[in-house]
């Protein structure tokens, strides 16, 4: 082969090379941005807990939820204390349900039959009263309330006062 057609075929690929590298490269189509969100759910959020209820008339001084193991102090039918927590007599020695007047009060009682203490008793039923207690074990009949619980409820309760328990 003639020399001076290898050096012209080859000045031609190489032109032809170099143009096919200088020439701008085709641009990508955009790239789509696919925003994934979570899947919509039909389920509604947890209800909050209803708000206790005071099931007891506008005649009571003293309000107790057995079910609820809640006990409110009222005055002229209306809440000025509670809802408290309250632990009633358990299976064995269960709160009498219905309406009583507070009977007696004594702020340091022990009690003979159990031979324990029951800080700020107010009776209203016989053997059964308020007073300061576990709010964990049941009692055996009465209403078991916390320290400052107890305290409220034997310096707002007077003998006479209306002592409602329900169920």
């Amino acid at each position: 082969m003639n020399r001076g057609l290898l050096v012209l075929l080859l000045a031609a690929t190489l032109t032809a090379c170099s143009q096919a590298v200088s020439a701008p490269l085709p641009t990508p189509p955009p790239t789509v941005r696919q925003v994934v969100t979570a899947p919509a759910t039909t389920e509604a959020p947890p209800a909050p807990a209803p708000a206790p209820v005071m099931p007891c008339s506008a005649t009571a001084r003293a309000c107790v939820s057995l079910s609820q193991r809640l006990a409110w102090l009222l005055e002229d039918g209306k809440v000025v204390e509670g809802p408290v927590p309250t632990m009633p007599g358990g299976p064995a020695d269960p709160t009498p349900v219905g309406t009583w007047r507070v009977d007696r009060k004594n702020k340091v009682y022990r009690s003979r039959q159990y031979d324990m203490p029951m800080p700020n008793s107010v009776f209203f039923y016989p053997g059964i009263a308020f007073h300061e207690g576990s709010l964990t074990e049941y009692s055996h009949g009465c209403l078991h309330l916390s320290k400052e619980d107890s305290e409220r409820f034997y310096a707002a309760l007077q003998r006479g006062d209306e002592v409602q328990i329900v169920a």
